[in-house]
């Protein structure tokens, strides 16, 4: 849409409305919502703490047909990894962005390969920014720590997440994604993800991998 009919349009708005877009009330009343960024109706089945949160979570995100390992702590992450490839003969190579907690881990068994635009490799690896219980999703956010490629392009993605930032609502995460990046600088994009790919349009059969990852393997880090 081009700026002159955007104006065109608003200008009609406003006249049907009877104002002019810059009554001082009006104006408030806009600024006080988006200051606040109230809630809807939030469901009771998300309103949890504690361990009973990372069960919802890992329930959901089952039933949407990912795996799910806990580990009790970051340095458990490696071995983790290393033990679900073995499991599926893949190969101990991974693509990863630049995220400092990935790279401050211990994987002598595994090589990490710095994703690139013009290779893609058939494992990446990822740490989200959190995730939400209620429906078993993962939210991660664009950049170069964790590009939004290794979201859609390996067939096979592993994500770590923190336990705790895994919040019962999808109102609590984006509570943190305002409070880490502010409003004025949010990420390009914010990704959420629950499960692997898949797509029934072609004769209603349920297949995998459709439009990205054909596996997605979640690890959750206890403390």
């Amino acid at each position: 849409m081009s700026s002159r009919s955007r104006t065109e349009i608003f200008a009609e708005l406003r006249r049907a409305l009877g104002v002019t877009g810059a009554e001082a009330p009006r104006r408030r009343a806009i600024a006080d919502r988006l200051a606040r960024a109230p809630h809807g109706v939030i469901p009771a089945r998300g309103q949890i703490e504690g361990a009973a949160r990372i069960a919802l979570f890992r329930a959901e995100a089952e039933r949407a047909l990912a795996s799910v390992a806990e580990v009790a702590s970051a340095a458990d992450v490696p071995a983790q990894v290393a033990a679900y490839l073995r499991g599926r003969n893949l190969p101990a190579q991974i693509g990863v962005g630049g995220d400092l907690f990935v790279a401050a881990l211990p994987w002598q068994d595994l090589e990490l390969r710095r994703e690139r635009p013009d290779e893609i490799e058939p494992i990446g690896l990822s740490h989200a920014f959190g995730a939400v219980a209620e429906s078993g999703t993962l939210v991660l956010v664009s950049g170069d720590a964790n590009p939004t490629r290794l979201n859609f392009l390996p067939e096979t993605h592993i994500v770590v997440v923190a336990a705790a930032d895994i919040f019962g609502t999808y109102e609590e995460i984006w509570q943190k994604l305002r409070a880490a990046y502010g409003k004025g600088g949010m990420p390009r994009s914010v990704n959420f993800i629950t499960g692997p790919s898949r797509s029934a349009d072609i004769g209603q059969k349920m297949q995998l991998g459709a439009h990205g990852p054909r596996d997605l393997h979640i690890i959750i880090v206890e403390a």
